[in-house]
């Protein structure tokens, strides 16, 4: 699938409110067969069935946000990614400055497992919607005795589990590696919001867990239904699996390298993935992240760093070129108050807009994990001892692999121009560029440097790199607000948490006191040691 091509703007799609994942049907259990979606059997003595493979979709379709937050669509998740990417500087913002200039952010995370809390009629009851909802009722619907042998139109059993069970880590890693200790251990048995708090430790012990069972749990039998990310394959599934275990345990190289490695070894040894895995848009109610944001939504809101464009073009990267990370060079400085941001979008109306823009295409493919990042991950392992492999060539094969994905496949003469630049001499001269080379200077800060470059779009990797690593050496902007400029390190904790778990949220918020305030956002987490 072709990442890039340059296209026209499309004509603007109509939206459909609301997703046909979340439709659930009635079927009595002798029904062999869900028919598009369902038709409504109303008997009473039926047993509810979702149709597991329209949750799939729905859950997948929403996998960019775990990246790319401002492109979700309305009723989806909005989780807040892109906040992690204003704070690793993959990202500006360009006139409502607020969290450039690190104004404490307590987003809630409602949208991944509770998507509404209302009055009435059940004060400060939950309804249990979200992502992480959705793959719990399909968990539930492939072990119940009364609709496992009827879900298996989409799927085995076994198969949909372990694809649930996979998400699910991957998301819950993705929350806790935003804000810290969590509600993780029955969260989801409907409890109207009151958990206990886990600690991060125990929830990466758990999340290791979680992903070994499910890579060991596939069947062999029928693939998922309505997988438009991986279209039902064991195999890049459990590549998958292994890929998120082998990151997460790279976030471990601070705090305890010891069972860092030990993971990172489980996870090399059952293989990761080496190819790149990307979404692709079939269109409907699915479209490309970047296309929804500014062809639908018409938000400007967010452009391409000044710290990742001067970066790309001090090096000759070609990623650098219009319309490939960027639609221009121009980066937008990041950290700007709002009236200089302003008149900085207004003096240089050319500012680059994220990857293609206006111009992406409704169903172009977006990256959730590269090649290119797992061959740079094992080189960062290799390089801290952790493996046999060799740093030196899996850093070289991880760079390759990332110009792989970001090449242009259009025909047209600008792509094949554009292609052109991601050649084999344009590498070679790359790579011997004295900042890039490894046989000079420190490699573990090169390698690192090359995966803060490589795991764009994806802002929460991003900043988790930055700040396991301290890579690279970023600072605040002119008009930040925290003391010394620095840069967050966590979310505080959102204001439903303090309304519906006080009594669990309020003790653990006092952990992460820096300078006499509570919950703060300059606090370290678990792995984040200082």
């Amino acid at each position: 699938m072709e990442l890039k091509t340059r296209q026209m703007k499309r004509k603007k799609i109509n939206i459909l409110v609301g997703l046909t994942a979340v439709l659930m049907v009635s079927s009595t259990l002798s029904c062999k067969k869900v028919d598009d979606f369902g038709t409504l059997n109303t008997d009473p003595n039926a047993a509810t069935v979702p149709v597991t493979g329209a949750l799939f979709t729905s859950v997948l379709g929403s996998m960019h946000a775990l990246a790319f937050g401002p492109a979700a669509p309305a009723n989806t998740p909005s989780l807040n990614a892109d906040v992690a990417g204003l704070y690793c500087q993959y990202y500006s913002e360009t006139q409502y400055t607020d969290v450039s200039i690190f104004t404490k952010e307590t987003p809630n995370w409602d949208d991944y497992f509770a998507a509404n809390v209302f009055a009435q009629p059940t004060p400060n009851q939950y309804t249990q919607n979200g992502m992480l909802f959705d793959l719990q009722t399909i968990i539930k619907a492939n072990t119940d005795p009364k609709t496992k042998a009827s879900v298996v139109a989409y799927g085995s059993n076994a198969n949909q589990i372990a694809v649930a069970r996979i998400l699910k880590a991957y998301i819950f890693s993705v929350i806790t590696d935003l804000y810290g200790d969590m509600p993780y251990f029955n969260t989801l048995a409907g409890d109207n919001g009151v958990v206990a708090f886990s600690k991060q430790k125990d929830i990466y012990t758990d999340l290791f867990k979680e992903l070994n069972e499910a890579v060991a749990q596939f069947d062999g039998g029928a693939n998922i239904q309505g997988d438009i990310f991986l279209n039902g394959d064991v195999a890049s599934w459990k590549k998958f699996a292994n890929s998120i275990h082998a990151l997460l345990a790279l976030h471990l190289s601070k705090v305890d390298p010891t069972t860092g490695k030990a993971e990172f070894a489980k996870a090399l040894a059952g293989g990761l993935a080496d190819k790149d895995m990307v979404m692709t848009y079939p269109g409907g109610n699915f479209f490309n992240p970047i296309y929804r944001y500014y062809d639908i939504t018409k938000r400007f809101d967010y452009a391409v760093s000044q710290t990742m464009t001067d970066w790309l073009s001090a090096h000759s990267d070609p990623r650098g070129q219009a319309n490939v990370y960027a639609t221009s060079s121009v980066g937008f400085p990041f950290g700007l108050a709002r009236n200089a941001a302003v008149a900085f979008a207004n003096n240089n109306t050319n500012y680059a807009k994220v990857m293609a823009g206006q111009s992406e295409s409704s169903t172009a493919s977006f990256p959730i994990l590269g090649a290119g990042e797992m061959l740079l991950a094992r080189a960062e392992a290799a390089q801290r001892g952790w493996t046999a492999e060799d740093p030196v060539a899996l850093y070289a094969q991880g760079i390759r692999a990332a110009w792989d994905l970001w090449t242009p496949k259009g025909s047209d003469a600008a792509s094949q121009a554009e292609a052109a630049n991601f050649g084999n001499t344009q590498y070679t001269a790359y790579m011997a560029n004295p900042d890039i080379t490894l046989s000079s200077g420190d490699p573990l800060t090169k390698i690192c440097q090359q995966e803060w470059v490589t795991h764009y779009p994806n802002g929460v990797r991003g900043w988790t790199l930055w700040r396991r690593t301290g890579v690279p050496a970023l600072v605040g902007g002119p008009a930040a607000v925290t003391a010394g400029k620095a840069i967050p390190r966590r979310f505080g904790y959102g204001p439903n948490e303090y309304s519906t778990n006080s009594a669990n949220v309020a003790p653990v918020a006092t952990q992460y006191t820096v300078a006499g305030d509570a919950d703060s956002q300059l606090a370290h987490m678990w792995w984040d040691a200082p």
